[in-house]
């Protein structure tokens, strides 16, 4: 498959040795009026490499930017098949006692695997588990809730990628702190142009200190995880917000990359949040796979949004690459942008090494995937960043940052929470 254009055309730089505190190598430093000889970035003074920093971002954020010429000389993967969309039924709804609201917000989520949870992907879970895991639960902004059970039909193919005994989300968590892999590669997305330019306007910010993407002009896609801790809501989750960010220029201050002022943020009202059954089973049972909950704004937005679709497996992504912007805890108030290579992929989770800090937890996983109604490349979010895992397979431990895969029962589960009618949701 050809190299994609926009992002993967940023040159990589050395990945840092354990335990090194400065990144050595080679860079060109940007002066006012011209190039300057190579110097090395130990050489290089605080406000050179910040200027470097800045004119990188602004090329990476044009490249973005650019028509996707490239992608559309792109040929589709081999035998695009529509993906088959079960259908989602509600059949009874509960009434269920007002929340106390009585959990802490936990931004920085970590799983643990072992090889037995690793290898717990290669059975089939049974049809009637999997339907109790797709009943949800809906919180009000009053602060009562129900409990909708629902039934499946037309889910005779397997559910996700077809390639079980994938790593499997764990049940105990811990907290730790590392989730940058080498070299910081986060870029700050700054300017009214970029802020306000699809995809980068499709991030928002959710008030309990996670991320969120806009799915459709109502509707706003984050981790269960920001709102729920699999036992309670979190304190925060009594009076939901979601920030739209406001550029510079807008709120009356002068606007541009140079810009010191930082875009302020308009704060809208969550109506109602719907969390999936299979996340809350208690905080022993908690798992990464069902960790994404849908919040409905009390008004419509005027903003772009990003479609949903189903997972494809990482050889029909374009270019192997899988992109998302959040609002990283470390650089307050900025929205930063990542992207990576896929490493693994289970039926319900997504392995990668993109960089990433608590804040930027329910971030829309989004990547190139082929539209066969349109028959073109799309943009579409197909994952949700959960957080952090450890995997211990044969003695051997190893880390990463994951996202949920969207399956098409959770796309089936996802669409009717949107669309309130499955007869929307037959196709991705």
């Amino acid at each position: 498959m050809p190299r994609p254009s926009g992002a993967e055309r940023v040159p990589t730089r050395p990945r840092r040795r354990p335990g090194e505190q400065r990144q050595q190598g080679w860079i060109c430093v940007l002066s006012r009026t011209r190039y300057s000889s190579v110097f090395s970035v130990a050489m290089a003074t605080p406000r050179e490499r910040s200027l470097l920093m800045s004119h990188l971002v602004m090329l990476l954020q044009l490249l973005l930017l650019l028509p996707p010429l490239t992608w559309s000389l792109l040929p589709p993967p081999p035998h695009p098949a529509p993906v088959h969309v079960p259908a989602l039924i509600p059949r009874a709804q509960t009434p269920l006692v007002r929340s106390r609201f009585s959990a802490r917000a936990q931004l920085a989520f970590t799983t643990r695997c072992n090889s037995s949870c690793f290898h717990r992907g290669e059975r089939e879970e049974q049809a009637e588990r999997l339907t109790e895991k797709l009943a949800f639960e809906t919180l009000y902004a009053d602060g009562s809730r129900t409990l909708t059970t629902v039934r499946v039909e037309g889910d005779e193919e397997s559910d996700g990628d077809p390639r079980r005994g994938g790593p499997r989300a764990g049940s105990r968590r811990k907290r730790v702190r590392r989730q940058i892999y080498g070299a910081d590669g986060r870029f700050n997305i700054q300017g009214d142009h970029f802020l306000l330019d699809y995809p980068f306007s499709t991030a928002v910010r959710i008030s309990t200190g996670c991320t969120g993407v806009l799915v459709s002009r109502q509707h706003v896609l984050t981790a269960a995880h920001c709102v729920h801790d699999g036992k309670d809501y979190v304190k925060g989750a009594r009076k939901l917000r979601v920030g739209f960010l406001i550029p510079p220029s807008i709120n009356g201050t002068h606007g541009g990359l140079a810009s010191s002022k930082r875009p302020l943020v308009r704060w809208v009202r969550v109506r109602r949040t719907r969390v999936p059954k299979g996340w809350i089973q208690g905080p022993q049972e908690v798992s990464m796979d069902f960790d994404y909950a849908l919040l409905e704004l009390r008004w419509p937005h005027r903003r772009p949004f990003m479609r949903l679709s189903v997972t494809p497996s990482s050889d029909d992504l374009g270019g192997n690459r899988i992109h998302f912007s959040g609002f990283d805890s470390d650089r307050s108030g900025e929205l930063v942008y990542r992207f990576c290579a896929v490493e693994e992929e289970s039926s319900d989770l997504i392995y990668q090494h993109c960089d990433a800090r608590p804040g930027a937890s329910g971030s829309g996983v989004y990547g190139r995937v082929w539209d066969n109604r349109l028959e073109r490349w799309e943009r579409k979010v197909i994952g949700i960043f959960s957080g952090h895992q450890w995997l211990e397979i044969d003695g051997e431990n190893r880390d990463y940052n994951v996202a949920v895969r969207i399956t098409p029962l959770k796309f089936a589960q996802i669409c009717y929470w949107v669309h309130g009618n499955r007869l929307d949701c037959v196709h991705d």
